[in-house]
């Protein structure tokens, strides 16, 4: 896990439409000022650009349709039909918005999490009605980045996340950051700056049959 604190600064570019404000992490505590900022920016609707311990994401705040409706048009998709995951700060935060799961799938998240894993777990009524698919479940993350778990923590509820990917024909995702306020800076209002992502998403588990299956095979703890 990176250990981070975050420094202000503003790209430096002469393009002005991706002059937008970047928040770089560096080695040390967390600078409750700067968080203070991404949160502002989340509660007003908007919509960030976040390392995890995978790749990059866009993010915003769940109740905030403003925000979901604008990742889905950045992504080229219906917000009802978008597969975009909760990251949460821990696992109690997971269980107010599912149903109850068995022992046997606590046990498996609990091993695995924080990580990098996205659980598919059935929604109750507690997650916003634009995120609810005909299946009724949601994709759960709690990412092993210190960063990311700073933002959930201070914001209160978990965020709404959906992957940064590359135009590009042979790199999926964008992993680094400049690349990211080059191509995306005219797209969102803030980019977090946690350094180089990896190109390798998080593994997938459905856990809303009898047996949890993996549906995505992604990076894992001993690969990191």
């Amino acid at each position: 896990m990176r250990r981070s604190s975050a420094h202000l600064r503003l790209q430096n570019n002469t393009d002005p439409a991706i002059q937008k404000v970047i928040l770089k992490f560096y080695s040390g505590s967390i600078n409750e000022k700067h968080i203070a900022q991404i949160i502002e920016t989340l509660k007003s609707g908007g919509v960030i650009i976040i390392p995890t311990d995978t790749v990059y994401a866009y993010a915003g705040d769940i109740y905030s349709n403003k925000a979901i409706e604008r990742i889905a048009l950045i992504k080229n998709i219906k917000p009802e039909k978008a597969n975009f995951s909760f990251l949460c700060h821990d696992l109690r935060n997971i269980s107010e918005f599912t149903k109850p799961f068995s022992t046997e799938i606590f046990r498996l998240m609990k091993s695995s999490l924080p990580g990098p894993f996205t659980f598919i777990l059935n929604a109750n009524s507690n997650v916003p009605s634009i995120f609810k698919s005909n299946k009724k479940t949601i994709g759960i993350r709690v990412p092993d980045n210190e960063i990311a778990l700073a933002i959930t923590a201070a914001l209160g509820n978990p965020l709404v996340v959906a992957s940064v990917h590359s135009d590009d024909d042979i790199q999926e995702y964008l992993t680094d950051p400049d690349d990211i306020a080059e191509h995306l800076g005219e797209k969102v209002d803030l980019i977090v700056d946690g350094g180089p992502g990896t190109n390798v998403p998080s593994t997938v588990m459905d856990c809303t049959g009898e047996r949890p299956v993996v549906v995505r095979e992604g990076i894992r703890k001993n690969e990191e």
